[in-house]
């Protein structure tokens, strides 16, 4: 790690432990894909921040009679409805709330992925996000809305790699990853492919791009879809 990002190696190397930890553990909610995107799919080297993308299932059953064992124990809502019960009590310390004291998939899954080396990762510069939608899908919904409120900082970069879906990993995905052979547009440019017009796409990649540089350390961002 430098002190403007990751080393491109270690980049690769944690989102590579990051799947191998979605493939062998027990998962707070089930994981359905894996996503790269933004520097590391570009192939720069720092990378100034991982950005991680996650298709989760929305928990529909799992065990809501326990629920209570969960609230009185770590003061937390929703154990056995939106995360698993086995998972809480396997991996209390990764048992996370939002705001409301309920249990929160993206920030459980958070504690669990970026947490896997051990290592302390307040500053170390990676996003996580978390939605039950595709990652192409996503893009899309983020488009749209973020041209309705007129505000880009939102924007999902479609710029995405595929690393591991539905149980099976993409052995060539991450070889290009790590041989930096993907070639990729710029974001603007990415984002006119997508129906923007030249001044509303440039515009939306430097808000992008200036929100991108205020983040520090870990953040993480959940959407229902």
């Amino acid at each position: 790690m430098t002190g403007t990002g990751l080393e491109r190696e270690a980049a690769v190397d944690r989102i590579e432990r990051l799947v191998d930890t979605v493939e062998s553990e027990r998962m707070p909610v089930p994981v359905r894909e894996v996503w790269v995107y933004g520097d590391i799919a570009l192939g720069l080297d720092p990378v100034e921040r991982l950005d991680i993308y996650l298709t989760k299932d929305v928990l529909m059953r799992d065990d809501p009679d326990r629920e209570d064992e969960f609230r009185d124990s770590h003061g937390v809502k929703g154990v056995g409805k939106s995360v698993r019960a086995d998972w809480a009590e396997e991996h209390p310390d990764y048992l996370r709330a939002n705001a409301n004291g309920h249990a929160a998939p993206e920030q459980c899954l958070a504690a669990h992925l970026l947490n896997i080396d051990g290592t302390d990762t307040a500053s170390t510069p990676i996003h996580l996000e978390v939605c039950n939608a595709s990652f192409e899908d996503n893009v899309t919904q983020r488009l749209r809305g973020a041209q309705l409120r007129e505000d880009y900082t939102q924007l999902l970069d479609p710029r995405g790699v595929c690393l591991w879906a539905d149980g099976v990993r993409s052995e060539e995905a991450f070889r290009k990853l790590r041989e930096s052979e993907l070639a990729l547009p710029t974001l603007s440019a990415a984002l006119e492919m997508l129906g923007m017009d030249d001044d509303e796409a440039q515009e939306a990649a430097q808000e992008v791009h200036a929100w991108r540089s205020d983040q520090e350390g870990v953040t993480v961002r959940g959407d229902v879809v």
